[in-house]
């Protein structure tokens, strides 16, 4: 060996650092040490103990609005969406803390003592009666049932925004410290992502069912205050779960600088620019030069020609003085703008799915109620473990999926992920429709038992139709085919696509559309009770705490011509769409360059 060989084993070494990544005590991440599946499968864990500690509030927190704080039906589906839909709104402030200044990994630790605390609340509030209202049958038509007020109130709903606040936290930036473990520039790993995701949807399905038939049972059969404790001890072990994979992790070393400020920038400084005139080679646009030092470790997007109108943004008015950030912009940041307004058509389309989604976590749920809930002669099948359906299919639905349909659809496709992101997202929209049609029709089947039993106003506790709960299985069974494509494929979609400064808030591009999805449905069943309050005796098709006597299934109906319209409009937004190009690495072509010069070298040696 002669004195250049120090120099090419350290250029060997440090192939295998993971660029803007170190581990948990600040040193560089190794490829061969951190991250992986390894790595992944621990954040898995992690959000499966997340979502069984969670979905057994999301399906049955209704329930316990409706029947132990004595609010309406209707409030009690307000109160739940409006939580949901706070949860993923805050998700993105919590994905900019994230990004920006606190990191992935430590959100997610704070995120998680969050959620533990309000859980905590929600079971001593539970558990003790003078935090409650007083006891009251709410379905018995000459009950005036005290509702929950003052103090109690606020001790509720504090619980109830904590666990939001934790929540979105977790949702926030789980998914990306997961993504995280791999590098999208290696084929391998890449490969390795898609998976990850695809399991990310299997364990957030495994946790769910644990949730929705022992933790669900143990709220309707021993109480409130045991079932949301157990809740509260999944919430302990996710949080020292995400802890023991310290060692392996591969954690985002945050810029300092935030990347939604250097996209404001570039609509700022298009709008000062707009008066300039566009050059014919996009090449005079500015962009620091990929050679200088000061470049390295910055990342470089090719110019396309879309959205034009941003690339003003980029126009030097002054070749000889640099000007502001609020003037003057890279090509790179502008293409970065490019893409995420490109992304909101997408995200826009998302919306209405959440809109149906809520109704199977809330109207769906009070359906089962009146409904015989009978598994056998000794024991009766919680009506809010219904979504147990769709959950239990993902289980078996998503390896077979990702082991055997994946690799099978790539052969004919070319695709390393089987179909296009924008195919799966397409696919599940359109599933969704036919959910909330079969969701209408089965309700029409109901209501014809209590119409021909003359048990149209039986209390359902006491007086149950007989007609089995698991007919209300085909709706929450297609729709959960609809959930394993859209939502991992909008998960997918929005990660892959972002810049890689801002993949926690790309992620809650997702989040928030299931928030505005959420607010809607609240907003939705207010309109739909106002416009249609002469036409019922009940003051709206919605309205009253008689289910029996609403018209549920119209409501239903409506939303799958809603759903369907939006799948149109989703076609024509899918078809304009254009990829993100891939990046290029001033970094990474550097050592490329130096590998090369030194190839003689190497193979002398």
């Amino acid at each position: 060996m002669n004195q250049r060989t120090p120099v090419i084993m350290n250029l060997m070494e440090k192939d295998v650092f993971v660029e803007g990544k170190v581990d948990w005590k600040g040193r560089a991440a190794t490829k061969n040490k951190h991250g992986g599946m390894r790595a992944a499968v621990i954040v898995v864990a992690t959000f499966a103990f997340e979502n069984m500690a969670n979905l057994a509030l999301a399906v049955n927190l209704v329930f316990y609005f409706n029947t132990v704080m004595h609010y309406d039906i209707a409030d009690a589906a307000n109160h739940l969406t409006n939580f949901m839909g706070t949860s993923y709104i805050l998700s993105i402030l919590m994905a900019v803390l994230a990004d920006t200044y606190i990191g992935r990994f430590r959100t997610v630790l704070i995120a998680a003592f969050i959620e533990f605390l309000g859980l905590s609340l929600l079971t001593l509030q539970a558990h003790y009666p003078k935090f409650k209202p007083p006891l009251c049958n709410i379905f018995l038509p000459t009950s005036h049932c005290e509702k929950l007020s003052g103090s109690n109130a606020v001790m509720l709903f504090s619980a109830i925004y904590l666990l939001a606040v934790g929540g979105a936290g977790v949702k926030a930036a789980l998914p990306s410290h997961g993504a995280d473990q791999f590098e999208e520039k290696d084929p391998k790993e890449a490969a390795q992502m898609s998976t990850f995701f695809n399991w990310l949807l299997l364990g957030v399905a495994s946790g769910g069912c644990i949730s929705l038939t022992f933790f669900v049972w143990v709220q309707d059969n021993k109480g409130f205050d045991y079932g949301f404790g157990l809740s509260m001890i999944a919430m302990f072990l996710g949080g020292v779960t995400i802890i023991c994979g310290l060692p392996w992790y591969r954690i985002y070393v945050v810029q300092g600088s935030s990347a939604i400020t250097e996209i404001i920038q570039v609509y700022v400084a298009a709008i000062r620019n707009s008066n300039l005139q566009l050059p014919e080679d996009p090449s005079e646009l500015h962009e620091i030069p990929m050679d200088k030092e000061a470049a390295l470790h910055e990342e470089f997007l090719p110019h396309r020609d879309v959205y034009r109108c941003l690339d003003k943004a980029a126009i030097r008015s002054d070749n000889t003085v640099p000007s502001g950030p609020w003037k003057l912009c890279r090509v790179t940041q502008v293409e970065n703008a490019k893409i995420l307004l490109a992304m909101v058509p997408v995200f826009l389309c998302s919306i209405i799915m959440t809109l149906c989604l809520a109704q199977l976590q809330t109207f769906s749920v009070q359906q089962g109620v009146t409904m015989d809930i009978k598994l056998t002669k000794s024991f009766n099948m919680p009506p809010a473990s219904l979504p147990i359906i769709p959950v239990a299919f993902l289980v078996i639905l998503v390896p077979i999926y990702d082991q055997i349909l994946v690799p099978l659809l790539r052969k004919f496709t070319g695709i390393p992920t089987g179909i296009t992101y924008l195919q799966r997202i397409g696919v599940g929209l359109l599933l969704s429709s036919f959910s909330m049609a079969i969701a209408g029709i089965m309700e029409v089947k109901r209501k014809d038992v209590a119409r021909d039993h003359n048990m149209l106003d039986a209390v359902p506790v006491l007086q149950p139709l007989p007609i089995s709960v698991f007919w209300l299985s085909f709706q929450y069974f297609v729709f959960g085919i609809a959930d394993m494509f859209t939502y991992v494929g909008l998960l997918e979609f929005f990660y892959s696509q972002a810049p890689k400064s801002i993949k926690s808030i790309s992620s809650c591009f997702l989040w928030s559309s299931m928030a505005m999805g959420y607010f809607l449905s609240g907003i939705m069943v207010k309109i739909v009770n106002h416009a249609t309050k002469r036409g019922t005796k009940s003051g709206g098709w919605l309205a009253g705490n008689n289910i029996n006597r609403n018209h549920l299934e119209l409501f239903y109906w409506l939303l799958a011509i809603l759903s369907l319209i939006n799948f149109i409009v989703y076609l024509f937004v899918a078809m304009r769409y254009k990829y993100r190009p891939q990046t290029l690495d001033a970094e990474h072509e550097h050592e490329v360059h130096q590998l090369r010069t030194l190839k003689p070298s190497m193979e002398a040696l």
